[in-house]
C-alpha cells in the first residue's frame, strides 16, 4: 500500500510539473517574445525540454511503483477466494455455479488489480490536479475561471445520475459473464453427450441466446459511457469557446496581458485529460467496485461446517463407526417433503463391513457424505471411536475416513500423484523435502502405490504410456469409466484409513473385475471398519452385516440371509437391484464382440 501511496505523489508531481509548463510559456511571451530578446528564448526552452522529461520520468516511476504491489495484491485475494472455496461445505458448491465461481477469480480480481493499478490513482490524482490546475486559472483572471467553473456543475449533475444507472447494469453484465462461463464449461464438460446425441445445435442456439443477451448488456453500458462522455466533451469545450471570446476581449482592452491568456489556455489544455477522463474513470470504479462486491459475495458467505473452538483427538483409533438418531435436510429442501433421514440408528463395530442398501432417493449416499462432514446433521451425531465427528478438526477427522464416490473425479495430474493425494508423507514433495531419507520414503511411497493399484485391480496404470507418472488429463476423462473408479479405489484405499466409505465404487466394473476387486478388498476390510453403499446384491455378499435405509430410517440390521428371511421390503429391494444388475448385464452383453465362429455364420 505505500508504494501505491508514493506513486500517487509521484504522478501528482507530474502533473504539477505539467502544470508548471504554462507558467514558463507565460514568461516567454511576457518575456522575451514582447521584447524581441531572441537569446532568452533558448534557455526558457530548454527549462520547458527539461520539465517535460522530468514529467515522462515521473509517469515510468509510477508504473514502476505500482505494478508490483497491485499484483501482489491480485495474487493474495485470489489465494484467499481459493482457500475459501476450499473451505466451504458442498452445500455452497451445490447452490453455486462453477462459472460465476471462475469469474469471480479470474477476471473479477483482474479489474480489481487494473483499479488499483491504474484507476484509483489516476482519479485520486486526477481530481487533486483538477481542483489546483482551477485555482491557477482562477488566480490568472477570476472572470475566465468563473466561466471555467461554471462548467463543471452539469458534469456533476450528469455524473450523479450516471452512477446509479451504471451500477445497475455493470452488476448485470459481471453476473451474465460468469453465467456464460459456466455454459461453456456445462458444454465443454459435457462434450461427449451432446456429440452422442447430436444436439451441439442446441447448445450452439442457447450459448448464442446467453451471448446476445450479454451483448445487449454491453450495448447498454456503451450508451451511457457514450453518453456521460458527450457531456464530459463538449461542456468544457463550449465553456473554453466562451473563455476565448471573453479573454481576447479583455486582453485586447489591457486588461489580461497575451501572456497570461497564452497560460490559460495551456493550463485548460493540461486539464483536458485530467477532466476527459472522469467519465472514464467513474465507470471504471463502478465497475471495480461491482467486482469487489462479488468477491466479498463468496468471502462473506458464512461457512457453517467448521472446526470447534475446543478440538477433541482419536487417540487410538479403533474405527467404531455409529450414527445416532441422526436427522437430516437439505437447505433449500421445501418443509413439505420433511427430513430425508428421520431418525437414523446404526452402529458399526471395529473391522466390521455393513452393506447400506435401500431404494433410490432413500437417503444412502447423505448418509455417508455425514461421516466426513460433508454436510452436518441436523438432528442427532455421527461418532466415531465415541467421538462426535463436530467435535474433532476436519483435517483430523478426513485422515480416520476415507471416501470413495460412485462418480469417481480425478484431477489433471499422474496416476501416483491422484493416488496418493490421501498421503501427503509420501508425496513428491515430501520426498524431495525428505534429504536423506528420501530414498526410503520412495520406497514407501512405491509399495502404498502399488498395493492400492493391485487390491483396485488397476494395474492398467503401469502400462499407459507414461506408467504410474501418466497425466491423466482434466478430471480424468481421458480414461474410461471403470479405470477412474478403479483408481478412486486405490487412492481411498491408499490413504488407510480406519474406517472406508465406499457409495458405490465398482458401479463401472463388469462382473469378472468386481469379483477380483472384492477378494482383494475382504485382505483390506478384514482389519478396517467399513460401511459400503451396494447397488449389487454381489457387493451386498461382501459385507458382514447388511443395513436397510426406509422412509429416512434404518428398519432392519442383519446378515444377509437373516434378511432375506425377515424383512418383505429388504427382497423387494434385493430383487430391484437384481433386475437392475441383469438388465445392465444384458446391455453390455448386445454390445459384446462377436467370435470369428459368428462372424463367420
Amino acid at each position: 500500500m505505500t508504494r501505491i501511496v508514493v506513486s500517487m505523489f509521484v504522478m501528482l508531481a507530474a502533473q504539477l510539473i505539467a502544470l508548471t509548463i504554462p507558467q514558463v510559456l507565460r514568461g516567454i511571451v511576457d518575456g522575451p517574445l514582447t521584447d524581441g530578446d531572441r537569446a532568452a528564448i533558448v534557455p526558457a526552452a530548454l527549462v520547458i525540454l527539461g520539465l517535460g522529461i522530468a514529467e515522462a520520468l515521473m509517469f515510468m516511476l509510477r508504473r514502476w511503483l505500482v505494478l508490483g504491489p497491485t499484483t501482489q495484491v491480485e495474487a493474495r485475494m485470489r489465494n484467499a477466494l481459493y482457500a475459501k472455496l476450499q473451505d466451504l461445505p458442498v452445500s455452497f458448491h451445490d447452490r453455486w455455479p462453477s462459472g460465476q465461481l471462475l469469474s469471480r477469480a479470474v477476471s473479477d480480481l483482474g479489474l480489481i488489480r487494473r483499479w488499483l493499478a491504474f484507476g484509483f490513482v489516476l482519479l485520486v490524482v486526477n481530481l487533486v490536479v483538477i481542483v489546483i490546475g482551477t485555482g491557477v486559472l482562477v488566480s490568472m483572471s477570476w472572470m475566465l475561471g468563473i466561466i471555467y467553473l461554471l462548467g463543471a456543475i452539469p458534469l456533476w449533475i450528469v455524473g450523479y445520475r450516471f452512477e446509479g444507472r451504471y451500477s445497475e447494469v455493470s452488476r448485470r453484465s459481471q453476473d451474465q459473464a460468469g453465467d456464460l462461463a459456466t455454459a461453456v464449461e456445462e458444454s465443454v464438460h459435457g462434450i461427449r453427450v451432446l456429440k452422442a446425441f447430436g444436439r451441439g445445435k442446441h447448445a450452439l442456439t442457447t450459448f448464442r441466446a446467453q451471448a446476445e443477451t450479454l451483448r445487449s448488456t454491453e450495448m447498454e453500458k456503451a450508451r451511457l459511457d457514450a453518453n456521460i462522455w458527450a457531456w464530459i466533451l463538449v461542456v468544457p469545450a463550449v465553456s473554453l469557446s466562451i473563455c476565448l471570446v471573453l479573454g481576447v476581449w479583455l486582453a485586447a482592452n489591457g486588461m489580461l496581458s497575451v501572456g497570461q491568456l497564452v497560460a490559460f489556455f495551456s493550463t485548460a489544455a493540461v486539464l483536458a485529460w485530467p477532466i476527459e477522463s472522469i467519465g472514464f474513470m467513474l465507470a471504471f470504479a463502478l465497475d471495480a467496485r461491482t467486482a469487489t462486491d462479488r468477491f466479498f459475495d463468496i468471502m462473506d458467505t458464512e461457512n457453517d461446517v467448521t472446526d470447534p473452538a475446543a478440538v477433541r483427538k482419536v487417540e487410538r483409533p479403533r474405527g467404531e463407526l455409529a450414527f445416532n438418531d441422526v436427522r437430516f435436510r437439505y437447505q433449500d429442501a421445501p418443509d413439505r417433503f420433511g427430513d430425508l433421514l428421520d431418525g437414523v440408528d446404526l452402529v458399526l463395530e471395529p473391522g466390521e463391513t455393513m452393506a447400506l442398501v435401500g431404494l433410490t432417493g432413500s437417503g444412502k449416499t447423505t448418509m455417508t457424505a455425514l461421516t466426513t462432514r460433508l454436510y452436518d446433521v441436523t438432528g442427532g451425531s455421527v461418532t466415531i471411536d465415541g467421538v462426535d465427528v463436530r467435535a474433532l478438526s476436519r483435517e483430523e477427522l478426513r485422515t480416520h475416513i476415507a471416501m470413495a464416490f460412485e462418480d469417481a473425479t480425478l484431477f489433471s495430474a499422474s496416476v501416483r500423484d491422484n493416488v496418493l493425494l490421501g498421503r501427503p508423507e509420501l508425496g513428491r514433495e515430501a520426498i524431495e523435502a525428505a534429504d536423506g531419507d528420501g530414498p526410503a520414503v520412495r520406497a514407501e511411497a512405491e509399495r502404498v502405490l502399488d498395493e492400492a493399484l493391485r487390491i483396485a485391480q488397476a494395474g492398467f496404470a503401469y502400462d499407459l504410456p507414461d506408467g504410474v507418472d501418466t497425466k491423466v488429463g482434466e478430471e480424468g476423462m481421458s480414461l474410461s469409466g471403470g479405470q477412474r473408479q478403479r483408481l478412486a479405489l486405490a487412492r481411498a484405499v491408499a490413504a488407510r484409513p480406519s474406517v472406508l466409505v465406499l457409495d458405490d465404487p465398482l458401479s463401472a466394473l463388469d462382473v469378472a473385475t468386481e469379483a477380483r476387486v472384492e477378494e482383494e478388498l475382504r485382505a483390506v476390510l478384514a482389519d478396517t471398519t467399513a460401511l459400503i453403499v451396494a447397488h449389487r446384491p454381489s457387493t451386498v455378499m461382501l459385507a458382514d452385516r447388511v443395513a436397510l435405509l426406509e422412509d429416512g430410517r434404518i428398519t432392519a440390521v442383519g446378515t444377509h440371509s437373516e434378511l432375506l428371511r425377515e424383512s418383505d421390503h429388504y427382497r423387494f429391494v434385493i430383487s430391484s437391484l437384481e433386475d437392475e444388475e441383469r438388465r445392465a448385464q444384458d446391455a453390455s452383453d448386445l454390445f459384446e464382440a462377436p467370435t470369428p465362429e459368428e462372424v463367420t455364420r
